[in-house]
C-alpha cells in the first residue's frame, strides 16, 4: 500500500508539467507526445518539485487536463513504469518513484548537505551564513532569560511578546506605526505564506504573481490548487547596458486584476526575489488602489526588505506596502532569515488584529508556535544588534555582488544582468543557453544551479538562471571560472533553444 506523500489534482499536476522544461535534444527532432509527457514527469520527480510517492491523477482524468488523447497518458504512465519512475496497484491507483539504486532527488533551492559541501558550489540556496559574533553572543543573553520561559507550557500561538514588541518596533521605524496585536510570530516565512493561504485562498483561487517570483511561493500554490496568473515584471530580461531595474508594469497589473478578479497579491516589493527589484511609492500607491477596486487582498513578502546594499547611505527607501494602505488589505509577511539568520526559523505576519487572531486559533491543529528560545534570540538580535548586523550583511553582499558583477563581464561577457540596488541574488539572461541544462551539467561538474523556469509560473524564463550573492568575495572568481566551464558542458550537450519539445502542454 502506498504511503501518499500527497495526491495530486489534474490542474495541479498540468500546472507543474507547464513549468517542466527538458533539456535540449542532440536532433532537433520532435518527441512523441507520450516521450514527451513522460520526459516532462521524470524531470520533476527527479528535481523534488513532485514528491516521490505523490499519487497522479487517473489517465483518463489527466488526459482531459491536458486535452491529450488518453492513449497517450496511458502509454506514458507505460514508459515511466518501465523506468521505475512510477508504482502502480489495480485499485489504488500510480505513484511516483525513483528507480531502484537512484539518488534522492537533489533541489537547487534547498541547501546542499552538510557532508557535500566541500564537494559541491552551492549556487543554488540564497541564504547566508550567522552574522557572527553577534548570534552567539545574543544566544547567551536569551539562554540567559530562558528561565523566566521554563516555568510554563511554552505554547505561543501568537509569540514571545518581547519578540512581537521588537518586530513591531521595527515596522514602526520603516514608517509603518504598528502595535504588537498586529503581528503574528511564525516558523519562517514559508510557515507565515502557509498560515496565510490557508485562511484567504481556497482550492482553484486565482493568485495574482510577478513573473518572474519567488519559486517556493509559486510551487506552494501550484501544489494546494491555487491558481497562478503570472503578471510580467518590466525590465526583468536584462539587456546590455545598466538598465534601470526592474518594475511593475501596471496597465498589465489593472488588466489582470479588473479581468481575472484574483483573490490575492503576492508582490515582492523590496529587493525582489530573483531580480532584486525595488519598487517605488508611487507604483506601490497605484497597485493598491487597482487591487481596491478588484477586491483583491495584496500579500507583500518583506523577507529580504532590510537588505539594500546598493541603496546610497543616507538614501531614503520606499515605506512599507502597508504605510500606504488605506483600506486593510495589505497583509505582510517578513522574516528573521534572510538578515539574521536562516537556522533561527522565525518569520511574522502583519497584519489587523482581527486577521491575527485569527491565524492564532487556526494554527494550533499544526503548530503551536516557534519555538521559544529561538524566538528569544530573534528579539535580541532585532532589539539590541540590528544596526551593527545590517551592516555586517550588507557588507559582506556588496563586496560579493562586486566581485561577481566583475567575473561575470569578464568570463561570461554574452551573459546580461542588471546590478540590483539589492536583495541576496542576480537575475541573469544566459545568452540562449537553456537554465535546464545549465542545471543538468551542474549536477555532472559539482555546481548546483537554479534553473531560471523555477521563478516562472508558466515555465517562462527558461534561459536564465538566479546566482545567489552567497559566495565569500574573495571566492567568487574560482566560482566563476567553474560556472563557465559548466556553461560550456551545457552548451556541448545542446542546451539552446530552437526545439519543439519544450512546447508547453495543453492545460
Amino acid at each position: 500500500m502506498a504511503d501518499w506523500q500527497t495526491t495530486v489534482a489534474p490542474p495541479a499536476l498540468a500546472r507543474l508539467l507547464a513549468t517542466a522544461r527538458l533539456p535540449e535534444p542532440p536532433a532537433a527532432a520532435r518527441r512523441p507526445a507520450y516521450r514527451s509527457l513522460a520526459a516532462r514527469i521524470r524531470l520533476l520527480v527527479s528535481e523534488g518539485r513532485l514528491p516521490v510517492g505523490a499519487r497522479l491523477p487517473a489517465e483518463r482524468e489527466l488526459a482531459l487536463a491536458l486535452g491529450l488523447s488518453r492513449t497517450t497518458v496511458a502509454t506514458a504512465y507505460e514508459a515511466l513504469r518501465a523506468e521505475g519512475y512510477l508504482h502502480s496497484r489495480r485499485g489504488a491507483g500510480s505513484w511516483t518513484a525513483l528507480p531502484e539504486g537512484s539518488a534522492p532527488p537533489g533541489d537547487a533551492l534547498h541547501p546542499v548537505p552538510p557532508d557535500e559541501q566541500g564537494s559541491i558550489l552551492d549556487l543554488g540556496v540564497a541564504a547566508l551564513p550567522a552574522p557572527q559574533p553577534f548570534l552567539s553572543a545574543a544566544a547567551a543573553r536569551a539562554v540567559d532569560q530562558l528561565p523566566a520561559y521554563a516555568a510554563g507550557h511554552g505554547h505561543y500561538p501568537t509569540g514571545v511578546p518581547v519578540l512581537r514588541e521588537a518586530v513591531a518596533r521595527r515596522f514602526t521605524e520603516r514608517g509603518l506605526p504598528t502595535t504588537p496585536d498586529q503581528i503574528l510570530i511564525t516558523i519562517g516565512a514559508m510557515g507565515a505564506l502557509h498560515l496565510v493561504r490557508q485562511a484567504l485562498l481556497g482550492r482553484g483561487d486565482r493568485v495574482a504573481v510577478e513573473a518572474p517570483s519567488y519559486a517556493h511561493t509559486l510551487q506552494a500554490l501550484r501544489i494546494h490548487e491555487a491558481r497562478p496568473v503570472p503578471v510580467p515584471l518590466l525590465g526583468a530580461s536584462p539587456g546590455p547596458g545598466p538598465g534601470a531595474g526592474p518594475r511593475w508594469d501596471l496597465a498589465e497589473w489593472r488588466r489582470v486584476l479588473g479581468g481575472a478578479a484574483p483573490k490575492a497579491a503576492y508582490v515582492i516589493p523590496d529587493f525582489h526575489n530573483p531580480t532584486g527589484a525595488l519598487i517605488d511609492e508611487e507604483q506601490r500607491r497605484e497597485l493598491l488602489a487597482a487591487a481596491r477596486s478588484a477586491g483583491t487582498v495584496v500579500l507583500v513578502d518583506e523577507t529580504t526588505a532590510e537588505l539594500g546594499w546598493g541603496v546610497p547611505e543616507g538614501a531614503p527607501l520606499p515605506r512599507p506596502t502597508a504605510a500606504l494602505d488605506r483600506a486593510a488589505q495589505v497583509v505582510t509577511v517578513g522574516s528573521a532569515g534572510k538578515l539574521l539568520w536562516g537556522g533561527l526559523r522565525i518569520g511574522w505576519v502583519r497584519a489587523a488584529p482581527a486577521l491575527i487572531r485569527r491565524l492564532a486559533t487556526t494554527r494550533v491543529y499544526s503548530d503551536v508556535g516557534a519555538p521559544v528560545l529561538d524566538q528569544l534570540i530573534a528579539a535580541e538580535l532585532l532589539a539590541e544588534d540590528l544596526p551593527a548586523v545590517r551592516a555586517h550583511q550588507l557588507t559582506r553582499l556588496r563586496d560579493t555582488a562586486e566581485a561577481f558583477a566583475t567575473a561575470l563581464r569578464e568570463q561570461l561577457p554574452h551573459w546580461r544582468f542588471t546590478v540590483p540596488p539589492g536583495g541576496l541574488s542576480f537575475w541573469v539572461a544566459t545568452g540562449g543557453v537553456s537554465g535546464t541544462a545549465l542545471a543538468r551539467a551542474g549536477e555532472r561538474s559539482g555546481v548546483r544551479l537554479a534553473a531560471g523556469n523555477r521563478f516562472g509560473s508558466d515555465g517562462a524564463f527558461e534561459h536564465h538562471i538566479r546566482i545567489p550573492l552567497t559566495v565569500p568575495a574573495p571566492a567568487v572568481p574560482a566560482a566563476v571560472r567553474r560556472l563557465a566551464e559548466t556553461a560550456a558542458r551545457a552548451e556541448e550537450d545542446g542546451g539552446w533553444r530552437g526545439t519543439d519539445d519544450n512546447q508547453p502542454l495543453a492545460v
